[in-house]
């Protein structure tokens, strides 16, 4: 039964012709009210994810819950759909639970708060901040364990509850919450941040009633809405084709031995509609693995990328939605049945974007990126500070990390770049001020960028020294598949884990692991993928690939790659470089491949372990009994 909206006020909000100017006015006001509870947040949190890097995401939206300002899309409508409730003036709602709004928010840990704003008697508005949680309890420190085999073991789970009703903190509901967390002051605190940005936006929203007018600001939100429609309908009629046009990417692996996990996609233009079906995504793993995709988030990535690749100065919101339609099978990899795990959801949702672009470019190779929207790297470190004067308190870190971002056709990628707009890294300074460990090194590692006429940008190795024994866990992905080159391009570099004791022996570890013990002296070299390459690397101006080994982005053996010969200072032989590039186009292909993926799924199985020091992940199980039939 869908939620009741309880209005004292049962007066229709009056059609108004909104003026140019005034919408302008209002498009910019909502804009900076929503950067407003961006800064709100970060100065009000207190994890490092959300405090220093802004894993978080805020939106404001219509009297129906239609995303007019935000980033992931309206999540609203799925949870008006599900909960069984009423809503009310001096009412705000609380939850975790992915399930209980169709994915909207994509596992445990993102907490999610959702503000009616009423005014007169009426609802006006909806504001909305969601944030990723350090800690919610469960099987592991962060949360997100790579074996689990169901969202049980991923710690408390919040469905849809009141944490205001008519203006009243249920203070008692917060502090069973918190009794659920490793971190209950990181948590309250991010709570609280919620909470406040929300209402920051609310007394925007307030603001420009008390200008323009209730009528007049519903209309002008509508009216951003119609024109986004315009907008997406004129650039889906200019850019995608009525011919069906499909691609399939991989998740490396679940964590627990079995991999890769497809996802496909098949894209067509029925009318003014485009058609997204995933038919032919592997079926959901019994690993946390799981991205349950919702629908709207999609079709809003897709927006996303029509807009930043075809018109930057369109600003996407949800009113393009009807112009889509996506199919996902349900007990898919991104439809899994409940109770599957979700905790290691990032990695589909990274290769989601991969799919997009190679979607998209298909049909236009001068759009078409390369991969390297690959993952989002996590590291969790956890355990009791043993350094003087800290008493063995308690520490718990999760960071982010960033990979090569793709070559693109106007440019390259940057190095070591967020993938999520707003994103940034957590200071090296802030994490040994706080935890027992220092860095070693950050740097852009050379060569890890797929070669190209615009090179692919390249991952980073972060070399941590633990100064207190503790457990690690890590959440990665591209050791197994290559973020492939596109139009010529060679794919990026893949991630690698090496784990160095302090008497100097290393070890290889998995992208994915739990629980690994490490002590005090030792030493975790994380090093990410690299982004793949776009066109072909013997049109780069050799020129410029001098300049790069002077910055120590390419190495003079990487040089070649591009077929320029130059020392270790960047000097480049100009004959000698004539004479390697004529080789070089002789022996490749006359018409390269759209795409380098780097080899079949079939040849990186045969030589995963020579070419990672790992073995190569095991056909899921139920490949292998569809083989046998």
């Amino acid at each position: 039964m869908p939620a009741r909206i309880i209005e004292t006020n049962p007066q229709p909000f009056a059609p108004r012709a909104i003026d140019p100017v005034s919408l302008d006015i209002i498009e910019n006001a909502l804009r900076n009210a929503r950067i407003e509870m961006d800064a709100t947040l970060v100065r009000t949190a207190m994890s490092p994810g959300i405090r220093e890097q802004g894993d978080a995401f805020p939106m404001i939206a219509n009297p129906a819950g239609k995303m007019i300002v935000g980033q992931f899309g309206s999540f609203i409508d799925g949870f008006l759909r599900g909960w069984d409730g009423s809503i009310e003036e001096g009412d705000m709602i609380f939850l975790s639970d992915p399930y209980s709004c169709e994915g909207a928010i994509s596992h445990s840990n993102d907490w999610l708060v959702l503000l009616p704003v009423y005014r007169s008697g009426r609802l006006l508005a909806w504001t909305a901040m969601f944030g990723h949680q350090s800690d919610i309890g469960g099987k592991v420190a962060g949360s997100m364990p790579i074996d689990a085999r169901s969202i049980f073991e991923e710690g408390v789970r919040i469905p849809p509850v009141k944490i205001w009703r008519k203006g009243e903190y249920n203070e008692d509901l917060v502090k069973l919450i918190m009794h659920q967390t490793r971190k209950p002051d990181w948590c309250a605190a991010d709570l609280n941040a919620l909470i406040a940005s929300c209402r920051v936006a609310a007394r925007r929203i307030d603001e420009m009633c008390a200008r323009f007018g209730e009528d007049e600001l519903v209309a002008a939100m509508d009216a951003l809405l119609a024109r986004n429609h315009r907008a997406m309908k004129a650039l889906i009629a200019a850019s995608v084709s009525t011919d069906k046009v499909s691609f399939e990417d991989f998740v490396c692996d679940d964590g627990v031995g079995y991999g890769p996990y497809k996802i496909k996609c098949t894209m067509s233009r029925v009318g003014d509609k485009v058609v997204l079906d995933f038919a032919g995504t592997d079926p959901q793993s019994d690993a946390a693995i799981n991205f349950y995709l919702n629908e709207n988030m999609f079709k809003m990535f897709f927006g996303i990328y029509m807009i930043m690749v075809f018109d930057p100065q369109i600003m996407f919101n949800d009113g393009f939605y009807d112009l889509i339609e996506v199919k996902i099978p349900e007990g898919s990899l991104l439809k899994p049945r409940y109770p599957a795990a979700l905790s290691g959801r990032t990695h589909a949702l990274g290769r989601i974007f991969d799919l997009l672009g190679a979607l998209l470019g298909q049909r236009t190779p001068e759009f078409l990126c390369a991969a390297g929207f690959s993952s989002s790297p996590h590291l969790m470190y956890s355990g009791r500070d043993q350094r003087p004067g800290k008493g063995g308190e308690w520490f718990q870190l999760f960071q982010i990390g960033f990979g090569g971002i793709p070559g693109k056709p106007f440019g390259d990628g940057p190095d070591g770049h967020s993938l999520w707009p707003g994103f940034t890294n957590v200071p090296n300074e802030f994490l040994e001020r706080y935890f027992p460990l220092r860095i070693e090194r950050y740097e852009a590692l050379a060569d890890t960028g797929g070669a190209g006429r615009y090179r692919g940008g390249n991952g980073i190795l972060m070399s941590y020294r633990f100064l207190s024994a503790g457990t690690v866990s890590i959440h990665d992905d591209r050791w197994f598949t290559y973020p492939w080159g596109v139009n010529g391009g060679e794919p990026g570099a893949r991630a690698r884990k090496i784990l160095e004791k302090a008497d100097g022996t290393q070890t290889i570890v998995a992208n994915k692991l739990d629980s690994l013990d490490v002590a005090a002296g030792d030493q975790l070299h994380f090093i990410t993928w690299g982004g793949g390459g776009w066109g072909n690397p013997l049109d780069r101006d050799p020129a410029l690939v001098g300049l790069e080994i002077r910055q120590g982005l390419v190495s003079a053996a990487g040089a070649r790659a591009y077929g320029v010969v130059a020392d270790a200072d960047g000097v480049v032989d100009a004959a000698a470089t004539a004479r390697l590039r004529a080789e070089l186009a002789a022996a490749g292909p006359a018409e390269p491949a759209i795409f380098n993926r780097g080899g079949t799924v079939e040849q990186l199985r045969a030589a995963c372990e020579a070419e990672t020091g790992l073995p190569a992940p095991r056909p899921p199980v139920w490949q292998q009994a569809e083989a046998a039939q």
